[in-house]
């Protein structure tokens, strides 16, 4: 079986289904990650799914997915706006990196318009609620298998 594909999640996500229910939804982070690893695992791959509120942890835990994980799916949370910490870590990494949000940030407030993770991002998943983990796993995994799996340019977007 090939290496895990690692799932991080920043600030407040251990809230999922209390905080603001209006925009993130009811569902809880425990049932993500269980949905999250049913999808991977049709696909072929176990996940490593994790939670922090804390940047340096994330920080080291991207740095372990440099050898251990197949690919990365990461929910920054606020830490996607405001951290370049995050994004140097991310920028150390070969392997696919997609980010997940589960509202749309290109609808909210300006200021969650830009993130620093989408700069070493291969792409990203936005605006499904707790269905955007199980879609950035499965492009994660995808990519993951290699480019046979992937567009290439000229079959367009």
């Amino acid at each position: 079986m090939p290496k895990p594909i690692f799932v991080l999640n920043g600030p407040n996500l251990n809230l999922l289904g209390v905080r603001e229910p209006h925009i993130y939804g009811t569902t809880t982070l425990d049932e993500v990650r269980d949905r999250t690893a049913a999808r991977a695992q049709t696909l072929g791959f176990s996940i490593d799914f994790r939670q922090s509120n804390h940047e340096g942890v994330l920080i080291d835990w991207v740095q372990a997915a440099r050898t251990d994980a197949s690919a990365l799916v990461i929910n920054p949370a606020g830490l996607g706006h405001t951290s370049i910490a995050l994004l140097d870590a991310l920028k150390a990494l070969t392997i696919p990196i997609v980010e997940c949000h589960l509202s749309n940030p290109a609808a909210r407030e300006s200021f969650r318009r830009h993130t620093y993770v989408s700069l070493a991002a291969t792409g990203q998943v936005t605006g499904f609620g707790a269905v955007s983990y199980e879609l950035a796993v499965e492009a994660a995994a995808r990519l993951a298998q290699g480019p046979s799996t992937a567009p290439s340019p000229s079959q367009g977007a």
